[in-house]
Parts: structure tokens; C-alpha cells; sequence
């Protein structure tokens, strides 16, 4: 049975500028913690997700356990967190931010079944929910190590008595901010399918229903959601799983995710940024353009407030990733040769070509090299060439890597005139740095690792195949 409230120990300290409106009532917290004399301790709310916490409050407790966090600046709702001493242990709390005046008594050896709350309906019904999954996860544990048809048969009557009592609780309390948070922890329920002609349930209909409700509990407009644990995970997991890794299809879906979170300015600020950032290095090929795209959008334009400094920069990124683009024709780049004879990449005839940009002195590049060897020698007979081209300028030791690591055969090329930035021309930031081309020229991957070149290039022909 699934813990819907996703209680995780907090790994990571981290305070973020994100503020919340609140109520106007000061508030008054007040905490009995058995075993904690004289112990002190931390109060605050999840940031988006469970490894950020925003501290709020410190206090300590006198010799019976007894603390109070209280003060007369109103804190935000959220789902807020007492950490007890050495941040290993902690006891979370529901604080809507209409009742200020909160006690509980806990203790920690099992805050779920110990815990006492006072003057908060809210934690009432959070933890009664949690109390009644406790229980029933733990028969379900007993039952599980038996294989009869009647302890199956019990798992599943204790499975659909949950569900009912959570659908009452969500029902009977509906404009709690308990229940908003359980409906934000959760998946979308799904509906009966309809049925294929074959009559096998129609799993496009399951998933676009999915997809579509996919964001349904959540109210953007409410400051509150932005406190829990709860909106980072199902962003990732959203355009991860659920949106097809193309630019198209990202930069679409990106752009209805910014629209729908546009009712809290701080969490579209956050959203702009994270899918940006998600998309600079991106791990699935071919979809830098989504970064591109989102940098002239939202930052460029001065949508996104940011320095002139900072606009500056990714301008600058921006003039230099466009032009290097998957489906893109790669830029001019003409080179010498250890003979002295000019070598451009324009004028290399085969079906695909490697550009694998290395520095002689370094340490990634030595142990890139032997790869990229045997890959071009199992390929070589395929119309496959390597152009290897050396972005430092001491012709000695180019030459000298070209010998060490048996790269006669590729094309070795060096800027001999020294009038090439890599990194602004051709978007070299790291070595070794790879680009595919097709017959054409055409950009077909790019920061490919060299030990995927293989599985790339035997995908990309299938792919091209079945077109044909």
C-alpha cells in the first residue's frame, strides 16, 4: 500500500528566495516531544521537493520536551517539518495557514501511532490517514509472506477498504488543505476504458486520459503548493514520461506547463528555469533546441527578469548553439593537416562523419581515443570517416597524440592559424566533444559519448531504413 504523503528524511539544507503570501494571525506552535529535554530544534516547509527545506524558526525545549515556535510575522502554508536534533528524525505538520494556534504531543520512537494534535483539524485527518495506511501496510506486510488464495483474497479487501476510506476522507473534506495535498500526492484516477474493435482496452485512450488530468489537484493559484514536497517530482516525471522527447513536443508542452503555473509568479520563474536547465545538456539527443527556444522566449525577451550580465551570457549561448543544432548543416570549418595540406569538413565524402573535437593534453580525450580507434576501424568499410580535430595549438604534441594513439588514418585536423574559438564557434565547452553528420552534412547528433557511437549510428540507419 502506498504511503500517499511521501515522507522522505531530509537530505539536503538548503534555503530558497521562494515566499508565500499568508494569513494575517501570527502564529503559536506548540510541541511536547518525549525523550528531547533540553534538546533544539528546527521548524520549517518543503521546497517543491523532498531533499529542499526552508527553515522558518528555531527553539529549544524545556527539561519535560515541552517547545513552542511562535512569532508575529505570519508563516506561509505548507507541508512543514519539526526536525529533531541530528536532522535524522523528524515529525511533519499541516499548516494551512488559517490555524495559527497548533499543539501536539509525540513520540519518536512512532510519531504516526503516538501523536496527539490540538486546535487543528487539519493534522487531525492527516494523521488519522496516515494511521489507518500504517495499519493496513503492515497486515498487508504479514499477509504477503503467506501464499494462500485467502490471505490474497484479505490483501485485496484491505486494499479496496482503504480506497474507499480515502475517496470518503477526500469527499468529506474537500476544501481542506490536507485533502488537497493527498489529491497532489496522488496519480489521476482513470476510468474504465473504452475497448478496441479487437476487444483489448484501448491504452492510447488510458494514457492521454492520464496525461490529461494529469495536473487536475493541482490549484497553481494557491502560494501553498509551492511548500511541499510534491510539484518537482511530478514535473520530472511529466516531461519524462509523458511528453515525446522531440523538440516539438517539449517545447509545446513547456510552454502549456509555464501558461498553467502563470497564476504564482514564483513557481513560473522556478518552471522557466528548470525546464531550460533540463534542456542545455539534455540526455536525449537532439533536443537542445527545447533550451534554444525557451532561452529566446522567456529570457530574451525580458519575460524572466535577469541581469543584463546574465541576459548577456546566455545571448551569447544562444548565437552559438543555434547554428549547431540537430537537422542543422554544420558551419564551414576548414583545417590543416600534419601535411600541411587544408582539410574541410564540407569537402569529406561519406555516408556519416564522426567530428570528434580533443584537446592532445587531455586526460578524457587519452582515454576516448583507443575507442574512437576501434570504432572507425569496425566502420571504416561502411563509408564512415572521422575527422579528429585538435582545439589546442602546440603542434608538437597534436602530432605527437596523433602517434601515441594510431590516429594516422582518421583526418587530423589543427587551427594552424590559431583564429578559431571552439568553444563560441562550435559549442566546445568540454573535450572531447563529438558531432555525427550524414552524407549531407546535416547535424544528426551531437555530445555524443564516443562509447555510444556505435548503438547511435546502428538505431539511426534502422530508423532511416523503415522510412524508406
Amino acid at each position: 500500500m502506498r504511503d500517499y504523503t511521501r515522507t522522505y528524511l531530509l537530505s539536503v539544507l538548503a534555503v530558497f528566495a521562494f515566499f508565500s503570501s499568508a494569513y494575517s494571525q501570527a502564529y503559536r506552535i506548540e510541541a511536547t516531544i518525549r525523550g528531547m529535554a533540553d534538546s533544539s530544534f528546527v521548524i520549517g516547509h518543503y521546497n517543491r521537493n523532498a531533499s529542499q527545506f526552508v527553515p522558518k524558526d528555531t527553539a529549544k525545549a524545556d527539561a519535560n520536551g515541552k517547545v513552542v515556535f511562535e512569532g508575529k510575522t505570519p508563516l506561509p502554508g505548507g507541508l512543514y517539518v519539526i526536525l529533531l536534533p541530528g536532522n535524522q528524525k523528524m515529525i511533519e505538520l499541516i499548516y494551512s495557514g488559517k490555524e495559527n494556534n497548533i499543539s501536539l504531543e509525540a513520540d519518536t520512537a512512532d510519531v504516526n501511532t503516538s501523536i496527539k494534535i490540538t486546535n487543528s483539524k487539519e493534522n487531525e485527518l492527516f494523521y488519522g490517514y496516515r494511521k489507518e495506511l500504517a495499519k493496513g501496510s503492515k497486515e498487508i506486510e504479514a499477509l504477503s509472506k503467506q501464499s494462500t488464495p485467502d490471505a490474497q483474497a484479505r490483501i485485496r479487501a484491505i486494499q479496496d477498504g482503504f480506497g474507499t476510506y480515502r475517496k470518503k476522507l477526500l469527499s468529506e473534506n474537500g476544501g481542506s488543505f490536507t485533502s488537497q495535498l493527498l489529491r497532489m500526492s496522488a496519480d489521476p484516477e482513470i476510468p474504465a476504458a473504452p475497448k478496441l474493435a479487437n476487444g483489448k482496452t484501448d491504452s492510447m485512450w488510458v494514457f492521454n486520459y492520464y496525461k490529461t488530468h494529469y495536473w487536475d489537484a493541482f490549484d497553481f493559484s494557491d502560494p501553498r503548493i509551492v511548500n511541499t514536497p510534491f510539484y518537482e517530482p511530478k514535473l520530472e516525471r511529466y516531461l519524462k514520461n509523458l511528453v515525446v522527447q522531440t523538440p516539438d513536443s517539449i517545447i509545446k508542452d513547456a510552454d502549456l506547463m509555464v501558461k498553467k503555473v502563470s497564476p504564482n509568479q514564483d513557481l513560473k520563474s522556478w518552471t522557466v528555469y528548470y525546464i531550460t536547465n533540463q534542456y542545455e545538456n539534455p540526455k536525449t539527443v537532439g533536443t537542445e533546441a527545447v533550451w534554444v527556444y525557451m532561452a529566446n522566449k522567456y529570457y530574451l525577451s525580458g519575460e524572466m527578469g535577469v541581469s543584463d550580465e546574465v541576459k548577456k551570457r546566455i545571448a551569447d549561448k544562444v548565437a552559438t548553439m543555434k547554428d549547431l543544432l540537430v537537422n542543422k548543416t554544420f558551419p564551414p570549418l576548414t583545417l590543416t593537416d600534419p601535411a600541411g595540406k587544408k582539410v574541410s569538413v564540407q569537402a569529406i565524402d561519406a555516408n556519416y562523419t564522426v567530428l570528434f573535437f580533443y584537446a592532445p593534453t587531455c586526460g578524457h580525450c587519452k582515454e576516448a581515443s583507443p575507442v574512437l580507434k576501434a570504432f572507425y576501424d569496425k566502420n571504416k568499410a561502411n563509408g564512415i570517416k572521422v575527422m579528429a580535430i585538435s582545439t589546442e595549438h602546440n603542434i608538437e604534441e597534436w602530432k605527437a597524440f596523433v602517434k601515441t594513439y594510431h590516429l594516422e588514418e582518421l583526418i587530423n585536423g589543427y587551427d594552424a592559424l590559431n583564429q578559431i574559438d571552439f568553444n563560441r564557434k562550435f559549442d566546445v565547452v568540454t573535450t572531447p566533444t563529438i558531432y555525427i553528420l550524414d552524407k549531407n552534412k546535416k547535424i544528426i547528433a551531437r555530445k555524443m559519448p564516443v562509447e555510444q557511437l556505435d548503438d547511435f549510428l546502428n538505431y539511426y540507419q534502422n530508423k532511416m531504413a523503415r522510412k524508406l
